[in-house]
């Protein structure tokens, strides 16, 4: 056992611990990422479900910031971290709200920090009523090397139903702009199944999205999430069939297109993939600071993973960031379904050795209920290698009731 120092006695030699943990930690642990919250947008969607709240008077930029590195230091030191950031995403709300003289400060502040990987890929979300010129340049420049725009559709029509603050032309010349301020890598962000759209509508989206050039596209149905404006006065949506009709065209659109499905609802060139998401779907690790904010951290000593949180109220969180957030160990008994709920987003599924790796459980913890999906025609396995059937891709909801504890 080791003493309050990290020394371990082994046959009556004193071990120092710290560089044989550091070791597991950059080479045993899964990589580790860094979620930031930015809160505030110019509006809330009446279908957003998102921590985010409209900003009614100045952004307290600066407080923010400062908040914001604060509890990075304190989730550092409280869980002992020693890893190499694999990638970073600044989401919301809209984090383009804050200027690039605070973004910098923010990115200054974590590589004071922590180490990053080299080429470590750094996400911004933006929305194209915020978009400008020389802004996007300077994000650019301080090293954001990939963006998210939130699109949602092109038509005008349909924009206005959503609530959304730009028009169809915005968005265009969003993309225009996100090439000529040099980001070779970005994504846009489409929705179907909205309320009043036609099979049509989704096919164009789809279309002129591709004519933009992104390197990816998030193509995902609007769901009615409760506490949201739509939930409590649910529009009129079209039926399941010609929502289901609509997915594989565009879907088939899109692979004719050479943009590859490769999660649920994500679709990029070769290479492409969100690195940041693929890193939250294959189960690896990530902190979360900023309002509202979830991480997921392994720990070596004693073995566990943990659910970290902030408080979502921007105010509480801008008064005592550390005091108000916490954490909670995964119950050994739900780690099936965490790792399972994860990786089967992915099409490449996943191998019985990466699940023991990941969870330091044995693959027999899945049984029966893996078994039960193979022989349900849901899951495909190859080698101890498991992916999902077509048909257990459709209805994925159906594998995961398996795995309930």
């Amino acid at each position: 056992m080791a003493d309050r120092h990290g020394v371990l006695l082994i046959r009556g030699s004193r071990v120092k611990l710290t560089p044989i943990l550091n070791y597991i930690a950059k080479n045993l642990l899964p990589p580790l990422s860094l979620y930031i919250h930015i809160p505030w947008c110019i509006k809330k969607c009446p279908y957003c479900d998102f921590n985010s709240h409209a900003a009614k008077s100045e952004l307290p930029e600066s407080a923010y910031i400062t908040a914001l590195l604060n509890d990075l230091a304190l989730d550092i030191q409280r869980y002992d971290i020693n890893r190499p950031i694999h990638s970073i995403f600044i989401g919301g709300g809209t984090p383009s709200l804050f200027s690039p003289e605070a973004i910098n400060r923010l990115l200054r502040g974590i590589k004071q920090q922590l180490e990053l990987e080299e080429g470590a890929e750094i996400t911004l979300e933006a929305n194209p009523g915020t978009f400008e010129s020389h802004k996007f340049a300077e994000f650019r420049a301080l090293g954001i090397n990939r963006l998210s725009i939130g699109i949602q559709t092109f038509n005008d029509s349909l924009l206005k139903q959503l609530g959304r603050v730009h028009s169809a032309q915005e968005a265009m010349r969003a993309a225009e702009i996100a090439h000529q301020s040099g980001f070779e890598n970005f994504n846009l962000d489409l929705m179907f199944g909205l309320p009043g759209a036609a099979p049509e509508n989704s096919k164009t989206d789809i279309e002129t999205a591709i004519s933009l050039k992104p390197t990816h596209i998030s193509f995902y149905q609007l769901t009615l999430e409760p506490n949201t404006w739509f939930h409590k006065f649910p529009p009129k949506l079209p039926d399941d069939e010609t929502i289901f009709r609509t997915q594989k065209e565009c879907q088939r659109i899109l692979a004719d297109h050479d943009y590859q499905q490769y999660e649920v609802s994500a679709y990029s060139k070769q290479g492409m993939q969100c690195r940041h998401n693929v890193n939250y779907w294959q189960f690896g690790d990530y902190l979360g600071i900023g309002a509202g904010a979830h991480g997921k951290i392994s720990q070596i000593l004693p073995q566990s993973i943990i659910r970290t949180f902030k408080p979502r109220s921007p105010e509480q969180y801008l008064s005592d960031t550390h005091q108000n957030g916490g954490s909670e160990a995964i119950a050994v008994a739900e780690l099936p379904l965490e790792f399972i709920m994860n990786h089967l987003r992915l099409k490449q599924g996943f191998s019985q050795e990466a699940y023991q790796a990941a969870t330091g459980l044995a693959p027999a913890t899945l049984e029966p209920a893996l078994s039960a999906c193979v022989q349900q025609n849901l899951l495909i396995r190859q080698n101890n290698h498991y992916y999902c059937s077509e048909q257990g891709w459709n209805f994925l909801d159906n594998i995961l009731e398996n795995f309930i504890p």
